[in-house]
């Protein structure tokens, strides 16, 4: 009898692909909106997901035009096209919404995240940390006799892959800010 010859993840031909090949395809948006800077905007935007079941995957906010009271919030979320399209618009319906971007759409774009991980470990541990650290860019921010806190830009892959790499090393504690993003060119 002869082996099956199937490789690590599932392809159109598995047995075990039990997606609906007519389907619609999930796909990640990162959304940007201009909003005004007021008490409550936040929170409107985030009860208009979670309002009608749509998960919020990274979230950034900050006050972008000090004298104009704008703030800039960075959504990414995932849905099909008609879920995606249904969001944009009830976004765009919201009164302290002025503007609605889905960067995803409108061509490439710079995603970067902010991480800071603290990595505790001694000896041989240590000297390894520090030397995936250099390879993937991160800064050693904090460090005592026990631990580093490294501090990290970049996507959300490349973050993920430099924590991936730290957790045998020693990786106790992580946070994210969530994607900052603009549209590349003028």
């Amino acid at each position: 009898m002869m082996a099956l010859n199937i490789k690590s993840g599932s392809s159109s031909q598995s047995a075990y692909d039990l997606r609906d090949p007519n389907g619609e395809i999930i796909e990640s948006h990162t959304l940007a909106l201009i909003v005004s800077n007021e008490s409550g905007v936040l929170a409107r935007v985030i009860g208009l997901f979670s309002g009608r079941g749509y998960n919020i995957e990274s979230l950034t906010v900050a006050e972008i035009d000090h004298e104009g009271h704008r703030s800039r919030i960075t959504v990414v979320t995932r849905g099909t096209a008609v879920v995606i399209e249904q969001i944009k618009a009830q976004l765009g319906r919201l009164v302290p919404v002025h503007q609605v971007n889905d960067l995803t759409v409108e061509g490439p774009t710079v995603q970067r995240e902010l991480a800071l991980l603290k990595v505790a470990g001694k000896g041989d541990m240590r000297i390894e940390a520090l030397r995936l650290a250099e390879i993937f860019r991160a800064n050693v921010v904090d460090s005592t006799l026990e631990s580093f806190v490294f501090e990290m830009t970049g996507t959300a892959e490349k973050i993920d892959a430099f924590a991936d790499l730290m957790r045998p090393l020693g990786l106790r504690e992580i946070a994210r800010t969530g994607v900052a993003a603009l549209s590349r060119g003028a």
